[in-house]
């Protein structure tokens, strides 16, 4: 199994909200004390962390369920439940979060260090102190903390890096790397030596910056080909592109050829036709080199596209093209970030508070304010029924059923519960 991961699906849940309680003070010489039930404390939140010491997503494979504390309930006295904890998940610098039900963006984790909330957790319920009125003063009912749902999220790893290295495969990419970085990736004669993107930090007369060497592409990466979408994918944040091609044509390939390739791959997998590029002419030490950097030159002339000639093997060039990406970079727009989309999760109670249908001779009531309100109440209690039937009311829900047809003495179903229509 490869230990780089860089698009995986997880679920998680948001605490739900403690319940609150009903109670009533309690004390020697008081006969009749009124309602102190507290409130239930509120669930904890799911928060993302962008971890710069993270480079993959590999921790998801294993485990993919995600899950924070709920809110304690309320106690008698006036006693609040306790909140429950967040639950921090760690993700590495770049990863963007969608909802997998409505595909929207989520978060976009671009900055170290950033925290976003991902899932809020449910509100604690109110305890029976808040319901007690001049008429109503020993309610003997309280509200359920706030349920929360489970969502599904896909996690996608799009690197961060100022400048990007492109390509077809065993052009050199790798080599250039460690030349002008401490980075020290995997190199060898073959194809796909590379198979997941390495950064490292270029410093060049006192300035810094970030290149990265994605793995190389081959003709139809737009479409899959060669595990395409998987390496385009971290070329979309970067500002530049340093196009690296084989001038000597060592594998029998035309320079002028890979690199109009390279670029129609670009332009087909979305924005990337547009990004800036500087052209590496790498194994300019090579017999028929020179021959092929004229060629190229030439196809080259009528662009804004720059041709450096240079020599991993050799370390040969890489002073004017670093100078060059250099001199470049600071013209260019800061590395893109994702806008982060309203309402990509949809709450329970953003969703319409609630409907009604008719089976058989059966009126059904869904909805998630609805269901919670069945276990806030007390049905051996008269006022707490009253109090319900208000609130029916007073949402609608009544209007609702009398438009649907139900009369005096029709069933009507919540929940599990079933209770007799009344006007």
């Amino acid at each position: 199994m490869s230990l780089f991961v860089d698009k995986v699906k997880i679920t998680a849940k948001a605490g739900n909200g403690g319940d609150g309680a009903v109670a009533f003070h309690r004390e020697k010489y008081v006969q009749n004390g009124g309602p102190d039930g507290g409130d239930g404390g509120h669930g904890g939140n799911i928060v993302l962390l962008a971890d710069p010491n993270m480079h993959t997503l590999m921790d998801f494979r294993f485990k993919r369920k995600y899950a924070a504390a709920a809110g304690e309930n309320g106690a008698g006295r006036l006693c609040k439940g306790k909140s429950g904890e967040d639950l921090v998940i760690k993700v590495p610098v770049g990863t963007v979060v969608r909802a997998t039900a409505t595909g929207k963006l989520c978060a976009d984790m671009h900055e170290a260090g950033q925290r976003h909330i991902l899932l809020h957790g449910g509100r604690g319920g109110w305890g029976n102190s808040h319901f007690a009125t001049s008429t109503r003063q020993a309610p003997n009912f309280a509200k359920p903390g706030q349920k929360c749902e489970i969502y599904e999220f896909e996690l996608e790893l799009k690197s961060i890096a100022d400048v990007g290295l492109v390509g077809y495969p065993n052009v050199g990419k790798s080599t250039i790397l460690s030349v002008v970085t401490s980075a020290r990736p995997k190199i060898a004669n073959y194809h796909f030596t590379t198979l997941t993107p390495n950064l490292g930090i270029v410093r060049h007369h006192g300035e810094d910056f970030v290149m990265a060497d994605i793995p190389g592409l081959v003709e139809g990466a737009h479409a899959g080909v060669g595990l395409g979408h998987a390496f385009l994918r971290h070329v979309e944040r970067t500002r530049l592109l340093v196009h690296v091609v084989d001038v000597a044509g060592s594998e029998g390939r035309d320079p002028v050829e890979d690199f109009e390739h390279i670029c129609d791959e670009l332009a087909c997998y979305g924005a990337l036709a547009d990004r800036p590029q500087i052209v590496a002419a790498n194994k300019i030490d090579l017999p028929g080199a020179e021959e092929n950097l004229e060629k190229l030159r030439a196809h080259l002339r009528h662009t804004d596209v720059e041709v450096y000639p240079v020599s991993a093997a050799t370390h040969q060039g890489f002073d004017a093209l670093l100078d060059a990406v250099a001199r470049v970079l600071p013209t260019l727009p800061p590395i893109g970030v994702y806008e982060e989309e309203p309402e990509a999760v949809e709450a329970a109670d953003e969703r319409a508070p609630f409907t009604v249908r008719r089976e058989n001779e059966l009126y059904v009531v869904e909805g998630p304010d609805i269901e919670r309100l069945i276990d806030s109440v007390n049905f051996d209690d008269e006022e707490s029924m009253n109090w319900f039937h208000r609130t029916l009311r007073r949402t609608g829900v009544i209007d609702a059923l009398r438009e649907k047809g139900a009369g005096e003495g029709d069933t009507v179903a919540i929940g599990d519960m079933e209770f007799d229509f009344v006007e």
